[in-house]
């Protein structure tokens, strides 16, 4: 509505978007393209390697309505593997935000990098759990609380999964530390293996598959610099389901409820 001529509508053809991102890129233009992440990712991903991230080009990619918080369109739109795809692709900077304050700051953060982006949204609403004054810095995950019986990492929708979690566990003086992990690529070396060293017991927690995600990039770093045990919560390599968000977590085991279970087990 602001800027109707900066906005191109290209239906359904992600594939098409992608290239005329590519051809805008070459002109000076830092296009933002947004699709569905099962589109974005996945049917575009040819022209995201080949046309955007090979030669380096200045297209933001924002995948949306991402993992089977997705609800009810089902498996066939609920995309669980766009982090491993993306984080697997020189050149690209992959972000994964938890509210609403983290999403705007992420967007203008974008458009000040040379290069590649690919940001993960859902669709679900989510709570806001920061202010508008709290700084992010992309590369560098955000620790809340001090807990020393477990740390969390979670991206995306399942942050406010953990602090629920982190909650209620307080009231049987279980102490426990979620970390926001918003930028998977590059990911926070420092953070992961301070966590590692500080507390009992790691869990990842993401609303995609724990193949190539951030269950994945967290064991990667671990294994080279502090091999430690790590329980990998998120989608068990199988599809998700149709039905309403908050029923798929439960039934996933993604809700703060599963993440309390474990750290209780």
């Amino acid at each position: 509505k602001e800027f109707p001529d900066r906005f191109i509508n290209v239906g359904i053809a992600e594939q098409n978007m992608i290239g005329i991102s590519a051809g805008l890129a070459t002109t000076g233009k830092i296009p933002f393209a947004s699709t569905f992440a099962m589109f974005a990712a996945g049917r575009a991903y040819d022209q995201i390697r080949n046309s955007v991230a090979y030669p380096k080009l200045n297209v933001k990619i924002c995948g949306t309505h991402a993992g089977v918080t997705v609800g009810e369109d089902g498996a066939t739109h609920q995309m669980l593997e766009d982090l491993s795809l993306m984080r697997s692709i020189p050149n690209m900077t992959v972000l994964c935000t938890s509210d609403d304050v983290q999403t705007k700051w992420a967007i203008k953060e974008m458009a000040k990098i040379d290069g590649p982006v690919y940001i993960r949204l859902a669709r679900v609403a989510t709570p806001v759990i920061y202010d508008e004054n709290q700084k992010f810095e992309i590369g560098k995950m955000v620790q809340i609380g001090d807990g020393t019986d477990a740390t969390v990492f979670a991206t995306g929708v399942e942050v406010a999964e953990a602090l629920k979690a982190k909650e209620e566990l307080e009231k049987e003086n279980i102490n426990i530390r979620v970390v926001d992990v918003h930028t998977i690529k590059p990911i926070d070396r420092e953070m992961i293996i301070k966590c590692a060293r500080e507390t009992k017991k790691l869990i990842t927690i993401e609303d995609h598959s724990i193949i190539g995600g951030l269950g994945t990039a967290v064991c990667e770093v671990l294994s080279e610099e502090c091999p430690t045990k790590v329980v990998r919560m998120g989608m068990q390599d199988r599809f998700g389901k149709s039905g309403k968000a908050e029923q798929l977590l439960k039934y996933f085991k993604l809700d703060s409820q599963a993440i309390i279970e474990e750290i209780k087990g």
